[in-house]
């Protein structure tokens, strides 16, 4: 069957009182942005709170759809027949076609549930249920009308014309994006962190993502497979600003002159300054991290705690009380698992401590923090301007890299602000808080 027509459903979002309007324009500008990717011409409206996209031309049905699917905010897709304004006679044989269209075996139980948003149409709702109902059993005996829990709902709103829909296709669901802000994820190479960047993204917020690659400890192939994750994610979110940053020097100077059971917090704590830095240039709002309790040492209370100590910006943890199987049903459900599982580390597992401090005091972390001296504050200046910003597209057509002199501007801005800060307490516990 040919559908004219898709009515979107939206659930949130029909909540959102004097603020309605606002999200209702965000959910029709990313369905836009999604149908741009498909063949065809479409026109997407919005009246009477509902959204309608009408399809001027051929297109493929199963790309339409599966483009809808990854549009937040959308919790129904309804595929329609749009008639002209037809008498009763005509709407009654067009409905009954269109019910046998749509259901080749005809032994279900139906409703017909009538919109009659036209007062002027000659019959009301509930005759044209009826009426529809009767045309139905005459066409298919084998159907059974039953009004209270119908395998099938045939629906009919008249308009200016008459839509026709019964199938209902389930969408992600969530807001629509852009209308949270923006949020910085910290992304790597493993399940958790690109299903707490859905899952944020979900949640209405725009995302950019900072990696910190270690070479020549991390391959090539890692931080290609870091972009397969952020093109994977894009799907959702649209195109991905992706910071890959060198953090190798930092590492090993941290190796070197901290206690090597607390390696993981220390690095965790530089690698959550740095993607704030980044993330204020970028305009975010809030950091996004993949972490859930006691999945390793450094996710306990206590660790979690001392890392968020540097962090002046929210931090967001979406996976915070899941456990392995429920981030993995997700990973799997936006298709991103068998990417995740691909045996390339990323630097957060190349310097792991034998037996890693599970309740680590924040006072102590500072004071061996004092053992990096001021250097590091040179070596994160470094690491900002080894910034490879990769322009990360969902239809996975390029990677492009940004311009090198943002980077420069991103280090030089960065250098003032650690100068002129009256408080440095963030980097290395001396007198900075970000």
């Amino acid at each position: 069957m040919q559908y004219h027509a898709f009515l979107i459903k939206y659930a949130e979002i029909g909540i959102k009182g004097k603020n309605r309007n606002h999200f209702e324009e965000a959910l029709v500008q990313q369905i836009r942005l999604a149908l741009k990717r498909c063949e065809g011409k479409f026109a997407v409206d919005r009246t009477s709170g509902r959204v309608f996209i009408y399809c001027e031309a051929e297109y493929d049905y199963d790309e339409v759809v599966d483009a809808l699917q990854h549009v937040f905010g959308i919790v129904g897709i309804c595929p329609m027949v749009i008639l002209q304004r037809v008498p009763v006679p005509e709407l009654l044989k067009e409905a009954a076609k269109f019910f046998g269209g749509e259901y080749p075996d005809r032994n279900v139980t139906f409703k017909v549930h009538t919109r009659r948003l036209d007062k002027n149409y000659p019959m009301e709702s509930m005759e044209i249920n009826a009426e529809i109902g009767e045309e139905i059993l005459n066409d298919y005996p084998e159907a059974k009308v039953d009004v209270h829990e119908p395998e099938v709902l045939l629906n009919v709103e008249i308009r200016e014309r008459i839509y026709l829909y019964s199938h209902v296709i389930p969408g992600p669901g969530g807001l629509p994006l852009g209308v949270s802000g923006k949020a910085m994820l910290l992304l790597s190479g493993g399940i958790d962190s690109p299903v707490a960047g859905y899952m944020c993204a979900k949640r209405g917020l725009r995302l950019d993502a900072t990696y910190f690659n270690a070479p020549p400890y991390t391959s090539e192939r890692a931080l290609q497979k870091v972009i397969d994750l952020a093109r994977i994610i894009s799907r959702y979110t649209g195109p991905i600003y992706l910071h890959n940053i060198n953090f190798t020097k930092i590492q090993l100077y941290i190796y070197d002159r901290c206690p090597h059971d607390e390696l993981t917090i220390i690095m965790r704590r530089y690698m959550m300054r740095i993607a704030e830095l980044i993330a204020r240039h970028s305009e975010c709002e809030a950091l996004i991290t993949g972490e859930s309790i006691g999945q390793v040492a450094s996710q306990t209370t206590r660790s979690l705690a001392v890392t968020n100590e540097v962090c002046a910006m929210p931090v967001f943890r979406p996976l915070i009380a899941f456990d392995k199987e429920d981030i993995i049903t997700i990973s799997r459900k936006i298709e991103a698992f068998d990417t995740s599982i691909e045996p390339y580390e990323d630097c957060c597992t190349i310097f792991v401590a034998k037996h890693p401090v599970t309740r680590p005091n924040a006072g102590v972390i500072r004071k061996h923090e004092h053992n990096l001296d001021e250097k590091i504050d040179g070596m994160v200046l470094e690491a900002l301007k080894t910034d490879e910003i990769l322009f990360v597209d969902p239809d996975g057509s390029h990677v492009i890299k940004h311009r090198e002199d943002e980077k420069e501007d991103i280090a030089q801005m960065d250098e003032i602000h650690l100068e002129n800060s009256p408080e440095r307490s963030a980097f290395g516990g001396r007198d900075m808080e970000l």
